[in-house]
């Protein structure tokens, strides 16, 4: 397999990414490992995102990938206001990637992710194994002059080693912006623990038709 071990750059992939309320906390806070803690609202992320053309990248190639797991409290990103969060589930459809991404600790699988705009209608679907087991439906809009931009903070363990990855982007948001449905479609895979409370209650979140960021970012041994 291919070992890509430097740092590595994506310019306007197209991103959704938001956070929500769980319908079984208590099952989002057992996805933490000790040593950690989940926010007290238990809340749970999820970036669903499709690099076009390999030409994005700077050694990755084209790929699509959704990561998604909890929220956790007293590792804020360096804006001291964005927490930390800690990746559940790696779904990617590059063996590339996935080999990169495993090696910063990352539970990288084989997935694929779409993400499909008409008219204002997005619709983004990832597959496990070729098997659909998130939907999400959105109401957006145009992009403008509005930037997101910082840093986000994500948690790893590689072997017996913690380390906390910094991770540099630059974001072009549509609006309006509006999730409309989250749909855990597969009770018997892994991610059903995440899936959302009823009625839906979202946090946060953007879609960008232009975002870009850096892998691994600033990473350091957590003591």
């Amino acid at each position: 397999m291919t070992e890509i071990v430097a740092p590595q750059l994506v310019v306007n992939s197209r991103m959704i990414y938001f956070g929500w309320l769980p319908a079984d906390p208590d099952a989002v806070a057992a996805l933490v490992p000790k040593g950690l803690k989940p926010a007290a609202n238990r809340q749970v992320f999820m970036n669903q995102y499709v690099v076009d053309d390999a030409g994005q990248t700077s050694g990755f190639g084209a790929y699509s990938l959704t990561y998604l797991g909890p929220d956790l409290d007293g590792l804020d990103a360096p804006d001291g206001v964005t927490p930390g969060r800690w990746w559940t589930h790696y779904l990617n459809s590059s063996p590339v990637v996935r080999e990169y991404a495993a090696r910063r600790g990352a539970p990288a699988s084989v997935g694929s992710t779409t993400i499909e705009v008409k008219g204002r209608r997005l619709v983004a679907t990832t597959e496990a194994d070729g098997v659909p087991v998130i939907r999400t439906t959105a109401r957006v809009g145009r992009t403008g002059d509005a930037i997101n931009r910082g840093q986000l903070r994500y948690i790893t363990d590689v072997g017996r080693k913690r380390f906390s990855g910094i991770y540099p982007f630059v974001a072009e948001p549509v609006d309006p912006f509006e999730i409309e449905s989250l749909e855990f479609l597969e009770p018997e895979h892994a991610t059903y623990a995440l899936r959302p409370a009823n009625p839906l209650e979202i946090t946060w979140g953007f879609y960008s038709p232009r975002s870009s960021f850096a892998y691994p970012g600033g990473e350091a041994q957590l003591k």
